[in-house]
């Protein structure tokens, strides 16, 4: 008999990047009373890692509860990013509704597009919070229209459409459920997920059913399993048995050692949770997302998403550079292997493989942002390796006709550059396929665009439209095969002598192209150290000091006027690299290099390849 948990509801916040989840939870949490009067609080509170910190995204769902009134309110705030779409797409069947978070200038973008589809898929009930009211450019009516042409755009039924509409600023902690309410606090947004959100209901007398919905890993405890109590309830000691809807043959007995819910930011240990709770299972080893443990005597899985594949691929490997071994802690391929391995314990949307070479690993993902965010994260926790440049992973039709990852690009740009990114996107193979006016001078455009025309392109993007557009990408399935694509239209600078890098032979070296590096570095024979504007290599000797003579001084050194060399970031390094080159990432240094360092044999490599 199904039974309704009035004092329980569960929410996910979705939303598109930099629209106010995190800002939003912080102020729900505030205000719940979950922190002490005295006790410091960070901003951004759930965005626990450096990298969210630092670039103000949210990669990792994160669970927490605040109370209100009587009710426990389960929160889950989750990515805003496509590269991230996997984590979303799990988190919302844990949920019975959920918050969509919209900028009340910016208005429904493609990832609000995104992660509203999968919630009305999953017919769960949408409480729409424009959000960033107090900016002075906000036009809310204006985004409540572009909402709901997008409800009907998604074939959202009548009772969905009939959704709240509540308008908030995170930032300041109000919330009015009408633009002429004055705002005092956010109880407006707490009564209304009372209201409309339904409590979870099941079975609480039939027997245990529990989808792991994420998986969170604690060195201490190893994996840690994140889902709902479906129907029945679980406690401490009891027998489950793990089945899983994709693999019906996975049948394992396991024992619940301990069991936890959660309260404000801090898990707390329970003996036992009822239907509709979310609760965190930790002392099973073999668990994974998708996974159902129910009574050994009623084994039924839970239908669950298959998890979206990745379509971008780079290869891992030991580096094996002349400097190799110098700056890092974790060097070997076993280190480099553990490493990638354990990444496999949280995140599902990546597979790694090993190749014929001990050295060298296979890694997939959604996305460059998606690797690009582990190369950082293994970067500073002491990792020095080298990366190929992104490949996408490419299919065939029933036909055995190539098929290729196709992304939507959607795109503000100031109307003067609009041009020059048509241009730009078509040589890459891009199909323009809407072009409108967007608010203040700006123009949208809308492509269809094979994901390897988008490899590299962001940096020139940015570039481009002098830092002023903005690019959002959203997978859109695999579409046949476009055609070459030239990624790169400039050659490399190479070193072509070991040593530390001078003045003197940096000056003569500017005159051919911008540098990446200034004097007194370390560089090594085929190593990049600049970018040429001409389409062909060059080699240099940046390490080439001026011949003394009885006639002139050393010190006229000093004279020479340097340019301040383009140190490059990550995902710009990531950008650049062409394919016969590899980047060499260390906790200190990103350094780009050719994978043929010696210059007979690279030359060689170059003739036979064009000749094949």
């Amino acid at each position: 008999m199904k039974q309704k948990r009035e004092e329980i509801r569960n929410v996910a916040i979705i939303a598109h990047v930099d629209h106010g989840k995190t800002t939003l939870v912080d102020v729900l949490l505030k205000q719940s009373g979950i922190f002490r009067e005295n006790q410091e609080v960070a901003e951004r509170v759930m965005d626990s890692n450096d990298i969210e910190r630092e670039r103000g995204i949210t990669i990792l769902s994160k669970n927490t509860a605040v109370s209100y009134n009587g009710h426990k309110i389960n929160i889950i705030d989750t990515p805003g990013h496509a590269d991230f779409g996997g984590e979303v797409e799990r988190i919302l069947k844990m949920v019975n509704g959920v918050i969509l978070v919209v900028d009340a200038f910016e208005g429904a973008m493609p990832q609000t597009k995104f992660v509203l589809r999968k919630a009305l898929e999953l017919k769960l009930p949408v409480i729409v919070c424009v959000n960033k009211i107090d900016r002075p450019e906000a036009r809310p009516k204006e985004v409540v229209d572009e909402v709901l042409e997008l409800f009907l755009e998604l074939e959202a039924d009548d009772a969905q459409l009939d959704c709240p509409f509540i308008y908030a600023s995170a930032k300041a902690g109000t919330a009015v459920r009408d633009l002429s309410d004055t705002p005092e606090n956010m109880a407006p947004l707490f009564d209304t997920i009372i209201d409309y959100i339904p409590a979870p209901e099941g079975d609480p007398e039939a027997g245990t059913q529990l989808l792991i919905s994420t998986i969170d890993y604690n060195e201490y405890v190893g994996r840690i399993g994140v889902g709902k109590v479906d129907n029945g309830k679980v406690s401490v000691n009891q027998e489950v048995l793990i089945v899983n809807a994709h693999e019906p043959e996975k049948q394992k007995k396991v024992k619940i050692s301990k069991l936890y819910e959660f309260e404000g930011l801090e898990k707390k240990e329970v003996r036992e949770a009822g239907i509709g709770s979310i609760v965190a299972i930790s002392g099973i080893s073999d668990i994974h997302i998708g996974d159902t443990l129910c009574a050994p005597e009623h084994p039924e899985p839970i239908p669950f998403l298959k998890i979206s594949e990745p379509t971008i691929a780079m290869h891992f490997m030991v580096n094996n550079s002349p400097l190799a071994g110098k700056e890092g802690k974790y060097v070997t391929s076993r280190h480099l292997r553990d490493r990638l391995m354990r990444e496999l314990n949280t995140d599902v949307s990546l597979r790694v493989e090993e190749t014929d070479s001990t050295e060298s690993f296979k890694v997939s993902g959604r996305g460059e942002l998606h690797l690009s965010v582990l190369i950082e994260n293994m970067r500073r926790e002491g990792y020095e390796f080298a990366v190929s440049k992104a490949e996408v992973l490419y299919k065939k039709d029933e036909n055995d006709k190539l098929l290729e990852p196709m992304d939507q690009a959607y795109i503000d740009v100031p109307d003067e550059f609009s041009g020059t990114v048509i241009e730009k996107l078509s040589q890459r193979k891009g199909e323009l396929i809407t072009m409108g006016t967007g608010t203040g001078g700006y123009t949208r455009l809308e492509f269809s665009i094979p994901s390897r025309g988008l490899i590299g392109y962001r940096g020139e993007f940015l570039t481009d439209t002098k830092g002023n557009g903005i690019i959002n990408t959203i997978f859109q399935g695999y579409g046949p095969y476009k055609g070459d694509i030239q990624y790169r239209k400039q050659g490399s600078l190479i070193a072509f002598e070991s040593g530390e890098s001078v003045t003197y032979g940096l000056f003569n070296a500017q005159e051919r192209g911008t540098l990446f590096i200034g004097p007194g570095e370390q560089v090594y024979s085929g190593m990049v150290v600049g970018q040429n504007p001409k389409a062909e290599d060059i080699e240099l000797n940046v390490c080439k000091k001026k011949q003394l003579t009885n006639t002139r001084s050393s010190g006229a050194d000093e004279a020479l006027r340097l340019t301040p060399p383009r140190i490059l970031s990550l995902e710009q390094a990531l950008d650049f690299i062409d394919t016969d080159e590899l980047l060499e990432v260390t906790p200190k240094n990103l350094r780009i290099r050719k994978k043929i360092l010696d210059p007979t044999l690279r030359k060689r490599a170059a003739f036979a390849a064009k000749n094949s």
